[in-house]
């Protein structure tokens, strides 16, 4: 019997993933995995195929080849709304808040239809979701009332309602000034110090640096580089990918 430890399974992985939209291939044999806890960041030219990895991470898009585990199980056939009961977690590059509804609603909602809960849980989730990102006192304001960084706030914590394990961002820090990214990068930050699993698109790469473990580095639908943020930035095809254009 060996006497090394069992290797724990990465909370989230895909492995071989392709995807194909008629003849135009975006993903490409692609392998990525984090795991419980970390913070990854994703970075990489417009059109290297972020996004759609996240859609084929969060369900919203079906892989044309490679599979999907989560916790060690396979979830590649199941969809975005099995996959949020799970615990995987996604907000979008624009927020779009139910803008007739309220705040709280609109956190509520998520509890309800994200993680499944209902009455006096449902509320208690969605207050406690809104008190970790700061909008409880905005709760009964209607979400067509609030500016980008507390609608970015409500983005996260919708996702939150649904008691993720992992959540997906992307590029939640583009629009914001300076002044609103750092308050955005330190909730962030706080989420990562709690335990949350975060995977994070952006092409703001200072405010990825303050949180982030790992980097990974998309160019043409696959992986060219991943690991220490500032070996993956050093590294010269990651540059070549780039074609000297700025990476901040």
């Amino acid at each position: 019997m060996s006497g090394e430890p069992a290797m724990t399974p990465p909370v989230l992985a895909c492995s071989g993933i392709d995807k194909h939209f008629g003849a135009l291939k975006v993903l490409n044999a692609v392998d990525f995995a984090v795991a419980s806890g970390e913070a990854v960041g994703i970075v990489g030219p417009n059109g290297a195929g972020k996004t759609t990895l996240f859609g084929v991470l969060a369900g919203a898009i079906p892989p044309s080849g490679g599979s999907v585990r989560y916790g060690g199980v396979d979830l590649t056939g199941t969809g975005a709304a099995a996959r949020c009961r799970s615990g995987i977690a996604r907000t979008h590059q624009v927020p779009r808040p139910f803008l007739g509804m309220s705040v709280f609603e609109n956190t509520m909602t998520a509890a309800q239809f994200g993680a499944g809960l209902s009455g006096r849980a449902a509320a208690d989730c969605a207050a406690e979701a809104l008190e970790r990102t700061a909008l409880l006192h905005h709760a009964n304001r209607p979400a067509a009332a609030l500016g980008l960084l507390d609608r970015k706030r409500l983005e996260l914590a919708r996702a939150l309602a649904t008691c993720p394990r992992v959540i997906l961002l992307d590029e939640i820090g583009g629009g914001l000034t300076e002044a609103e990214l750092g308050l955005l990068i330190a909730l962030i930050g706080k989420l990562k110090g709690d335990g949350l699993t975060i995977v994070w698109i952006e092409h703001i790469l200072h405010a990825l640096l303050k949180v982030i473990d790992r980097l990974v580095c998309m160019s043409a639908g696959t992986v060219i580089a991943e690991g220490h943020p500032d070996a993956v930035m050093a590294d010269p095809e990651v540059r070549r990918a780039y074609l000297g254009g700025a990476v901040a």
